[in-house]
């Protein structure tokens, strides 16, 4: 029989073109009347930073292949120029939609609840001296008027800054433009969002006070015009890694060198004169479809900040909840749970509290002879580094692998690095070509039968805070197999041992993706025999081609396959004879869906693995990445259950149609489920019943265990 051929272009969806859809159905919670309103502002500030890392890196990474003349297509058949231009005319439109929410909708239902954003002509009396004075007894002495002619070069602008184009006049001038364009960068050491006295929730922005005065900067001068305007640059970095003798110093190196890069996108105010938009191409060097016209304020990054400043409407945000902890842990030695049974938890819905009480504990414990854990980005005041450099000063051996090249935590874990260094710790950095991206703790204790090795491995990263905001799964085991995989992959980490054999773990760039192709053969074979054959998987993304082709082939062999991706989906649904058992939904809601699931029915075994990796081709291949089983039949039913309650959610989810749109679920005739509301409405209930002490009247569990490992609900990307 002739084998079919899966890798045809019209079988994949365009990888960026994908990412720009992921942020559209994020523009849509922004434009979503049943989100609160603060809510949804903030929903389009999220916008604004997805693509201007969009430009960073993905345009960035085109346009230089665009220079060298790179002309290979990718899976779907597109070449970088014309990529380019697929995602100019996509993110022209996206933009356009993000300022009509804001400008039409958004801003409109602010102002009628005493919220509001002004302009310098609607200013009372008042408020216009307010903010006089904050301009020359707080901006002034800050401010560089900059002019351009012959003489004064075009000034070097950082990534993001913002900043007004002038249009001027000197009356010694006598008609000549060389000296009639001038700029004032918006300092960003001020906050962007002025509160303005009398009533407590009513602002106006700063490039509008510096706006007001900017004449005060050019004395003598006519102003003709004045526009705001932004830059976005290329800020990816290459790292030459087997050149560089100190990786360290390579990563500042480039980071100095980063900000430098080439414009990749230039916003500028709508209405802006011909004579400043040529001045502003030519000087940013690019081309006219690079060229954005706002109509509102430039960069909406200002909006999550606008939020956190409102006062008094608690109504008009995400009712906060608290994560639930299990009762066991308040009772007794975090290693004393552990050693009972496996602990999984998902959160947010689980506090995040167990993870850095794992590290502290180890930190204080005489027993606890080693810490060994892999950081990817921690939190700006991370509990879990002081506790390390706790552990290292009490004598523990400590070892800690900080991957420098966690795109735009490069500076904050060089930071994070040097301290644990200086507190006493082994610090490495990972392997040459590889991100270091698993997240797996280890602690050693000795223990009256002998050593014992403690784990936590988990989904997402060791990070207090977006871990409040992004939903993942860890798991606590003591599980011996698992301790001498764990053990292996630090030793191959840092050291230069390579374990020939796991027994439980599995990881990449060395068998993730043998071992998941694997699993669906598994299924294939199934149903080819007419048994059932069933593939559940949750992830942020799926690009990687060999993967994508596997599942066709699954597919077309008879099993029933169900996706929840929340970002990138090259895969396409529906193609007669190829994906046409292959449902793809995303789940865009309160919290960032983050965790990753792989489910195999395997004749009844329900298999089920969690994951540090989606399948993208960097995870697969140029990552160190986790996979690891769930043993405990309690946990592994548990987390059947959460997919299966995420799978019926019809609130957030949309689902993939065969032209590769993306359509809400249908709500008629059906009761409403948001799955990230009912996880965090049952965490409260179990909690409550807890406080109570009436845990025998608690709701039924998810899960028939007396661990409660809560789910739940309603936020950005990522793991690059």
């Amino acid at each position: 029989m002739k084998k079919l051929d899966f890798s045809k272009p019209r079988y994949f969806n365009n990888r960026e073109l994908s990412w720009l859809a992921f942020n559209d159905r994020v523009l849509e919670e922004a434009r979503d009347k049943n989100n609160p309103l603060l809510e949804r502002v903030r929903f389009l500030g999220i916008t604004q930073s997805n693509l201007d890392e969009f430009f960073n890196i993905r345009v960035a990474s085109l346009k230089k292949m665009v220079t060298v003349n790179y002309d290979q297509p990718d899976a779907a058949g597109l070449k970088p120029q014309e990529q380019l231009d697929a995602i100019s005319e996509t993110a022209h439109a996206m933009v356009e939609k993000q300022y009509t929410t804001l400008v039409r909708s958004l801003l409109p239902k602010m102002s009628a609840v005493d919220i509001q954003l002004l302009h310098a002509s609607e200013l009372t009396e008042k408020q216009h001296d307010f903010v006089s004075d904050y301009f020359h007894y707080e901006l002034y002495p800050v401010l560089t008027p900059m002019g351009v002619d012959p003489t004064r070069p075009f000034p070097f602008l950082g990534n993001n800054s913002l900043n007004l184009a002038i249009r001027l006049v000197r009356p010694d001038d006598k008609g000549d433009k060389s000296r009639s364009f001038a700029m004032v960068q918006v300092p960003d050491v001020f906050p962007r969002v002025l509160r303005l006295p009398g009533d407590d929730n009513v602002f106006i922005l700063l490039e509008e006070v510096v706006r007001m005065f900017v004449s005060e900067l050019f004395v003598g001068a006519d102003i003709k015009e004045t526009a705001t305007f932004r830059v976005t640059r290329d800020m990816d970095m290459d790292v030459a890694e087997e050149d560089a003798s100190d990786l360290m110093k390579e990563i500042q190196s480039q980071l100095k060198k980063r900000q430098r890069g080439k414009v990749m996108r230039l916003e500028i105010e709508a209405g802006m004169s011909k004579h400043l938009r040529k001045r502003l191409i030519k000087a940013m060097n690019v081309k006219d479809e690079d060229v954005y016209e706002i109509h509102g304020p430039i960069d909406l990054n200002f909006l999550s900040k606008l939020v956190k400043q409102v006062h008094d409407h608690k109504d008009l945000l995400f009712k906060p909840f608290t994560p639930y902890m299990d009762p066991d842990f308040k009772k007794e030695s975090i290693f004393d749970v552990i050693k009972d049974r496996d602990v999984f938890m998902q959160h947010p819905y689980d506090s995040f509290q167990p993870v850095v009480d794992f590290i502290r504990e180890a930190a204080l414990d005489p027993q606890v002879l080693a810490v060994k854990m892999t950081l990817y980005r921690v939190s700006s005041k991370s509990p879990i580094i002081r506790y390390l450099k706790k552990a290292a000063e009490n004598g523990k051996q400590v070892t800690v692998l900080v991957e420098l090249k966690a795109r735009f935590d490069e500076e904050n874990n060089v930071h994070w690095a040097q301290e644990l260094e200086h507190a006493g710790c082994h610090v490495i950095y990972g392997l040459v070509g590889l991100k270091t991206h698993c997240k797996l703790a280890l602690v050693v204790r000795r223990e009256e039968e002998g050593i014992k090795r403690y784990m936590h491995m988990a989904t997402g990263n060791y990070n207090d805070v977006t871990a409040r905001l992004y939903t993942d799964m860890g798991l606590f085991t003591c599980n011996n197999e698992i301790g001498e995989d764990a053990s292996n992959i630090f030793n191959m980490l840092s050291g230069f041992s390579e374990p020939p054999y796991f027994h439980k773990l599995v990881i990449a760039p060395l068998g993730i993706r043998d071992y998941l192709m694997d699993r669906i053969d598994e299924e294939i074979t199934a149903a080819k025999a007419g048994r059932k054959a069933l593939i559940q998987m949750k992830m942020n993304s799926l690009s990687d081609t060999a993967m994508i082709e596997k599942l066709y082939e699954a597919s077309n062999a008879g099993v029933e396959i169900h996706l929840l991706i929340r970002g990138i989906c090259n895969l396409k649904v529906g193609i007669p004879g190829v994906s046409d058992n292959i449902t793809v939904h995303s789940i865009v809601g309160q919290l960032l869906e983050h965790s990753r699931i792989y489910y195999f029915y395997a004749d009844g075994q329900e298999n089920v693995y969690l994951s540090s990796a989606d399948l993208m081709n960097r995870n697969l291949s140029r990552r160190v990445e986790l996979l690891f089983p769930i043993l405990q039949d309690d946990i592994r039913e548990r987390i059947i259950k959460i997919f299966s309650i995420m799978w019926a959610d019809n609130v957030k989810t949309r689902i993939l149609q065969p032209d590769s749109t993306w359509v809400r679920a249908q709500l008629r005739g059906v009761t409403k489920l948001n799955a990230q509301a009912y996880f965090i409405e049952h965490a409260e209930a179990m909690g409550e019943a807890l406080r109570r002490e009436e845990v025998d009247d608690a709701p039924e569990d998810l899960h028939a265990t007396h661990t409660f490992i809560p789910i739940t609900a309603p936020k950005e990307d990522d793991d690059a």
